[in-house]
């Protein structure tokens, strides 16, 4: 099945809504074709509300926003040196490589070195990314709010970290509400 078999269904659409110094609405259709663990996994931590209030940790312009660190990555208690370094309380997961090409609103797994241990961070891309192709899981594009994404705060022009960054306030499967 090619990319877009499961289209933008509402069970298949993620919902990120943003505050802080960029607000608004981020869809993104997940693609269950190429990477059904990595959406589960998405899919179940946003149900549980584990992305409620985590913030985008590292955020490096021309480049990706990276959040979901749902260990270390809460606005409430924020502490910087730690964000980036946690994940849920899942076990890793293996790797789901794809064709499927980091371009501009792509969404992907962030993951050590180690191929198999994306957990629960992903990052949204602001640009093309082909040297990403093929080394980390492409779970989702974005489909709507890509001006909300390119307007949330940068971080450290090396190292994308930020002290007052912006946060996924309220994070839904668009079927469950």
């Amino acid at each position: 099945m090619g990319v877009g078999a499961f289209a933008a269904t509402p069970e298949n659409t993620l919902v990120i809504e943003l505050d802080g110094a960029s607000t608004g609405i981020i869809e993104i259709e997940l693609l269950p074709e190429i990477a059904p663990e990595h959406v589960e996994r998405i899919k179940k931590l946003a149900r549980e509300g584990s992305y409620d209030g985590v913030v985008f940790h590292r955020v490096i312009d021309g480049f990706m926003a990276q959040t979901g660190d749902v260990t270390h990555g809460n606005l409430e208690g924020f502490i910087p040196r730690y964000a980036g370094s946690g994940g849920s309380n899942y076990e890793d997961l293996p790797a789901e490589f794809s064709k499927e090409p980091f371009l501009r609103g792509v969404v992907g797994m962030a993951r050590s070195s180690e191929p198999d241990s994306a957990n629960s961070q992903f990052f949204i891309m602001f640009a093309d990314g082909e040297f990403l192709n093929e080394q980390y899981t492409v779970f989702g594009r974005v489909i709507e709010g890509q001006d909300v994404v390119d307007g949330i705060k940068k971080g450290h022009a090396q190292t994308g970290a930020l002290d007052d960054p912006d946060y996924m306030k309220r994070v839904y499967v668009k079927s469950d509400n």
